[in-house]
């Protein structure tokens, strides 16, 4: 074997150890969200569970190595040397992929990228094969059926996870109430019993049960009496639930533990194929090629012996499944799980991360209307019987942090690891993604998660993700088709080429991860807690200082962009002048993020707090927003004036204004120190002195309208910049005045 394909396979295992570190640091959410959300144990115990489950799942995964291998293409017809291009086109897409849609925060899944990236490469390489041999078909080279009902497994997977658990969680909560344990002592052993059967039927005697590493007549055994053992699971299942409730142990704390268990078993066992099939393929037909090609160049050998089951190698398995512990373990993704599925499904108020949208305002008033109809045909009594049992006000959390009770938390594990695992004993490669995201939205959905006022904007953020999921398949089978079309005619030199893109690709995502991260952590911690926490007067303290961090902060910014701003006039850096112009939009927007999450908290303040105290917040606000307006006032024409090479700022004007910009630097870095640490010592010093500047500013205004008329006209665009400048200036100021003022008196006690 030629040194090019030892190098291709090196690549593809490393390639296979990267995606279970990145695979399981980013779907570990899939199967921790849950238990962590609500809150159930400690982290490491949690950890320690969902382990014992990738291990066990990771051993049994054997049977959907399948998919890599003749899943999607008819290996037989293609030579080694195809098959290991669209190997490398795949791993090499799947990385660029996942890089990009990362950074650009678009939804994910690695389960349809290994689907689609292999669909896409293959069909590329099949229509070359077509074009050169007229006998040959798409439905010799490709296995159509097989990647047609895994195609529609995996997108149909959205519905039916919604719908179910829509109407679980619906009749459980209808049962159970959010006051629960009321109703535990008539409900909770047939309930546990259910719930313990379920996961036992679909994990041990279906996954164990098929697996080669159990003895024939076991699996005889369990094959040919199923029913039975169903019956004996719930009966003792039951028992067992019933004395343990008398113990006093909490049942759905096992339950979710148990749920925990089966769906990292469920996720290695179902998504293990995706992140090391195609590597494990790619060395199993090197090692086909060395034993049997006797000579035959890899051009001309056929991959007849990818058609078998994939015999995967324990060891193999072994060490795939250790890899995924030690990322769970060490990932910072994974040990901050609260992420997206549970901003959408949490029980109570909260940051919404997504905005409003047309579809999603037209689906919500069409659920509001059809509510009306119903409400208009139900009688009164059921409609008044059914909203008592989802009264909000006694709900039960294990504590403050807690998004949502065990009650939904038992549901989301047992259903999304059941319809899992369903999928994987029919070898469908179903996302675990996609199911448990749908699951968790659809029983957030039935327990009245989404009020009026939150709904649209959670409907936004599901269309948002699930759009994400149909732009991932279809960009990963184009642009997997158009790699493998480059490496089949470039050769060696384009594989190079990709493989050292795919390097850089890795380490810049992960540096800019890491940035990303540290910040996004910092700003969420606070108001994370701010929302869990029930006593009005720590949301209070909270609050205060979530609004002087942000005031600070805005201060800070505001100040920068304001020097970068008269830094690109002066120098006419127009690099300078669009980074402020980009930064000031993204500012915009979290500006906007930040007044919710403050308005969240202030309504969850003491009903005591006074309306002059309110008042003063609203107007720190208004101060922070028009900082941003008044900048956007400033750098538009001097944008324009830059970009287009006009007239350079004459040195006269620049050393005139220098002393100036030097004091109200000077002003907002005090105000920041003030606001920062609460402490306004110099409060009147400062707005003295800010009052000395604008008068100044006054002056320099007058002073250059007077010259503006004396001077030549021809310099009347830059002068009119000028004029702009010293305005806006003023106006910054005025607006730091206004911001400290209203920052003292807010945080007055």
């Amino acid at each position: 074997m030629s040194i090019l394909y030892l190098c291709i396979l090196i690549f593809l295992l490393c390639l296979a150890v990267f995606d279970l570190l990145a695979g399981v640091s980013n779907d570990a959410v899939n199967f921790l969200q849950p238990a962590v959300g609500a809150r159930v144990a400690s982290f490491r115990t949690i950890l320690l569970t969902a382990s014992f489950g990738v291990i066990l799942g990771a051993f049994m995964s054997s049977g959907m190595m399948d998919v890599a291998r003749h899943g999607v293409m008819m290996p037989d017809h293609y030579s080694f040397d195809e098959v290991m291009t669209i190997f490398l086109a795949m791993m090499v897409t799947d990385v660029m992929v996942l890089t990009v849609f990362n950074t650009l925060g678009f939804p994910t899944s690695t389960t349809v990228s290994m689907v689609f990236e292999l669909l896409g490469g293959t069909f590329a390489l099949a229509t070359v094969k077509m074009a050169g041999n007229s006998s040959l078909s798409y439905g010799v080279l490709l296995n159509s059926s097989k990647a047609l009902s895994m195609i529609i497994a995996i997108f149909l997977s959205v519905v039916v996870a919604f719908f179910f658990g829509s109407i679980v969680m619906w009749f459980t909560r209808v049962f159970f109430t959010f006051s629960y344990k009321k109703y535990l002592k008539y409900l909770i052993a047939v309930f546990g019993g259910i719930a313990f059967t379920v996961l036992t039927y679909f994990i041990f005697i279906k996954g164990l049960g098929s697996s080669s590493y159990i003895s024939y007549s076991v699996r005889d055994y369990i094959n040919k009496n199923i029913n039975l053992l169903l019956v004996y699971t719930f009966i003792v299942s039951t028992i067992l639930i019933e004395i343990l409730h008398l113990l006093h142990v909490n049942i759905f704390k096992c339950i979710v533990l148990m749920g925990t268990f089966a769906l990292a078993m469920a996720y290695a066992k179902n998504d293990l194929v995706s992140l090391i099939g195609v590597p494990l393929a790619g060395l199993s037909s090197c090692h086909d090629y060395m034993m049997n090609a006797h000579g035959l160049a890899p051009t001309a050998f056929m991959m007849k012996s990818l058609m078998s089951s994939a015999d995967t190698p324990p060891i193999y398995l072994l060490g795939a499944g250790l890899i995924m512990i030690v990322a769970l373990a060490t990932s910072k993704k994974a040990k901050h799980v609260i992420k997206t599925s549970v901003d959408l499904s949490r029980q109570d108020e909260g940051d919404e991360m997504f905005g409003s949208s047309k579809a999603a305002r037209a689906i919500v008033r069409f659920a509001q209307n059809t509510g009306t109809v119903a409400r208009r045909i139900l009688p009164r009594k059921i409609l008044n019987w059914i909203d008592s049992r989802f009264d909000k006000n006694d709900v039960i959390l294990t504590d403050d942090k807690a998004a949502f009770d065990l009650v939904r938390a038992s549901i989301n594990l047992v259903l999304s690891a059941m319809l899992i695992t369903v999928s994987t004993n029919h070898k469908l490669p179903l996302s675990t993604t996609y199911v448990t995201f749908m699951v968790a939205m659809g029983t957030s959905l039935a327990d009245r998660a989404w009020s009026r006022e939150s709904a649209v904007f959670r409907v936004t953020g599901v269309l948002s993700v699930i759009g994400g999921w149909f732009i991932t398949a279809g960009v990963a089978f184009i642009v997997a088709g158009l790699v493998c079309l480059l490496m089949h005619f470039g050769g060696f030199p384009v594989q190079l080429s990709f493989m050292v893109l795919v390097v850089f690709l890795l380490i810049h995502s992960n540096r800019r991860f890491a940035k990303k991260e540290k910040k996004e952590n910092e700003e969420e911690d606070t108001f994370q807690l701010m929302m869990r926490t029930r006593d009005p007067e720590l949301v209070w303290d909270i609050l205060r200082k979530h609004v002087s961090r942000t005031q600070s902060y805005e201060n800070r910014f505001a100040l920068k962009e304001y020097n970068q701003i008269l830094n690109g006039l002066a120098k006419e850096d127009v690099k300078g002048l669009r980074h402020a112009d980009k930064e000031l939009k993204n500012e915009q927007n979290n500006l906007k993020k930040y007044r919710r999450q403050e308005m969240l908290g202030l309504k969850k303040s003491p009903l005591n707090i006074s309306i002059e105290r309110n008042t003063w917040f609203h107007l720190g606000a208004n101060a922070d927003q028009q900082f941003l307006y008044s900048l956007r006032r400033m750098l538009d024409p001097i944008k324009e004036h830059v970009d287009n090479s006009f007239s350079p700022f004459p040195e006269n004007y620049v050393n005139e204004f220098q002393s100036m910009q030097g004091r109200i630097n000077g002003l907002m870095e005090d105000t920041e120190k003030e606001i920062a640490m609460n402490q306004y010592e110099n409060y009147r010093e400062i707005l003295a002195e800010a009052d000395g500047c604008k008068d100044e500013l006054s002056i320099l205004r007058k002073r250059h309208l007077y010259r503006m008329q004396k001077g030549d006209n021809s310099q009347m665009q830059i002068n009119l910049l000028y004029l702009n400048v010293l305005q806006e200036s003023q106006e910054f100021l005025s607006v730091m005045r206004h911001q400290l003022r209203a920052s003292k008196k807010f945080m007055e006690n």
